[in-house]
């Protein structure tokens, strides 16, 4: 007998991309050439940033959200790398804050102002740890201020940004590393390396969880957490065929779903929406964007493709709070099955607390949700999607944290990150520890008075470099460690550079002057007895 026909169910069966109008579009933005396999675009509800094409150093623009149309040559910049800049992230917990790594072997921290008017060459936190460029930065999805970054020295480091220094340093990978994901709670990562092998990693050990055979293809591939169980991959086989697969962490003898998608050069990328389990595919040099629902038997079922006739280069995804939840074909109003529950700006642990956090941290479990943020404008609701708070940290106007955890007291007073620092040295890293003095004046005596006295006290600071420490040299009237050189290189870099226009305007002018003075004193052709006047 004949099983009857049927129609498989699915909210997104007719989802469908729009290219945006030119208005709303931004112009005359110079996208880098660089050949490099990641994301050279970074979006938040605040800022677009783009990586474009630099004549030398490392640089990155960023432009507000609403400043669409054309974008003008002198827009001002954000430079501090020596070399190109390769990968940029924002934070998930800071809209002014952006992540940034390049050639030069750094990973820099930067807080951008809301009106950025002039070039920023000042950054917040400069990271030296790869002794190679950097390819890869992720942010920590539930912790903040904790970054992983990937190298073409085969290795993976946790940051603390706070105190800029290495949480743990991971060197499990034979081979140059094409990509790296956390999962849901952010208690492992995984990564794919040019030995086709596809690696989970945790971050607290800095050892390989587990481990299989990935695509077969010699290209690069990528893959990305669908869940804390599952990964999905996209890379190349043997015959140069683009495919796409699903695997479990618990197994990875056979993938739970595997398909070939077309025959091409270029390397895919992947972007998932956790929310709506949406997989979007997106490749350079192509001029499509496929997308893809994964169900929970780890199908992947093509849902449809976003055709363009102009290829693209980089690509950014805006996070769910920067949608417009009003724009549906069918109707005006709020959709929550659209719209699920996202993660929000608050952050489920502090820096100390992950270090110090035994296992693994859950992310899902005993949530508070906020209510839904509705604006008023021109009479219409618009609606955003439920932001899901988890265990969120006591701060100021913030609500209190649901099964705080408990965090052991600690009598050292240096931070965790610097503890971990003891197993993680090796004949090439160093710990410094300095004494400055520092003066505070006292401005009350015993009877009450004040006075100017001036006391003397002793702090002592760290500082973390991979090579051993050595005496700082002077270059061109500088003392101090290379980030102190570099700051002075670009601001001197900008003085000499107006210092150039001024010169140039009196050149300018030299020459006008010059012009003058030869009119004045070339004869005139008068007649006998006429003035010369």
């Amino acid at each position: 007998m004949e099983m009857p026909f049927r129609i498989r169910t699915s909210k997104f069966r007719h989802v469908y991309g729009n290219p945006a109008k030119k208005e709303e579009c931004y112009e005359n933005v110079k996208i880098t050439k660089s050949t490099h396999d990641s994301n050279f675009c970074a979006v938040n509800p605040k800022f677009l940033c783009v990586v474009p094409d630099t004549g030398g150093g490392g640089s990155f623009i960023c432009l507000p959200l609403k400043q669409t149309g054309r974008v003008e040559f002198s827009v001002p910049r954000v430079c501090g790398h020596s070399g190109a800049v390769l990968d940029i992230k924002w934070s998930p917990f800071s809209d002014n804050i952006i992540a940034s790594s390049s050639e030069d072997s750094t990973v820099k921290i930067w807080q951008i102002p809301d009106n950025l008017n002039k070039n920023l060459s000042e950054w917040q936190v400069d990271l030296h740890g790869h002794h190679r460029r950097v390819g890869y930065i992720e942010w920590h999805p539930t912790a903040e201020n904790i970054i992983l970054s990937a190298g073409f020295d085969h290795k993976c480091i946790l940051w603390n940004v706070e105190q800029a220094e290495p949480i743990s340093v991971i060197s499990e990978h034979p081979d140059s590393i094409y990509s790296i994901s956390w999962n849901t709670d952010g208690s492992l990562f995984c990564t794919t390396c040019k030995d086709k092998q596809i690696r989970v990693l945790d971050p607290r050990t800095t050892s390989v969880a587990m481990e299989g055979q990935g695509h077969d293809g010699n290209r690069s591939s990528k893959s990305v957490f669908v869940d804390n169980n599952r990964i999905f991959t996209c890379g190349m086989t043997r015959t140069s065929g683009r495919e796409l697969a699903v695997w479990d962490i618990r197994n990875f003898n056979n993938s739970l779903f595997k398909s070939t998608i077309d025959t091409s050069n270029g390397i895919l990328l992947p972007y998932y929406d956790r929310d709506n389990r949406v997989m979007y595919l997106a490749g350079k040099g192509d001029s499509n964007i496929r997308y893809y629902e994964i169900d929970d038997q780890s199908n992947c079922f093509f849902l449809n493709a976003f055709m363009s006739s102009f290829p693209q280069r980089s690509l950014g995804m805006m996070p769910k709070r920067g949608c417009d939840t009003s724009r549906c074909e069918v109707s005006s109003q709020f959709h929550s099955d659209i719209y699920p529950n996202t993660a929000s700006m608050l952050p489920s642990l502090t820096v100390d607390e992950w270090i110090c956090t035994d296992g693994h941290v859950t992310n899902c479990p005993k949530t508070t949700s906020s209510t839904a943020i509705q604006n008023q404008q021109n009479d219409i609701i618009h609606q955003a999607p439920t932001i899901t708070t988890y265990k969120t940290v006591n701060k100021q106007g913030m609500p209190t944290r649901a099964n705080t955890i408990d965090v052991p007291r600690r009598t050292d007073k240096r931070p965790a990150s610097l503890q971990n620092l003891k197993r993680l040295s090796t004949n090439e890293d160093y710990v410094s520890y300095s004494a400055v003095s520092e003066f505070t004046e006292n401005h009350t005596n015993k009877n009450g008075m004040t006075n100017g006295h001036k006391e003397e006290k002793k702090v002592t600071k760290k500082g973390w470099s991979p090579v051993s420490p050595t005496k700082d040299t002077m270059t061109n009237g500088f003392t101090g460690s290379e980030p102190e050189l570099q700051k002075a290189y670009f601001q001197q870099s900008e003085e000499i550079k107006s210092l150039k226009e001024q010169v140039k305007l009196k050149d300018k002018r030299i020459r006008q002057l010059e012009d003058e003075l030869k009119i004045l004193r070339t004869p005139s052709d008068c007649g006998p007895g006429q003035s010369d006047c």
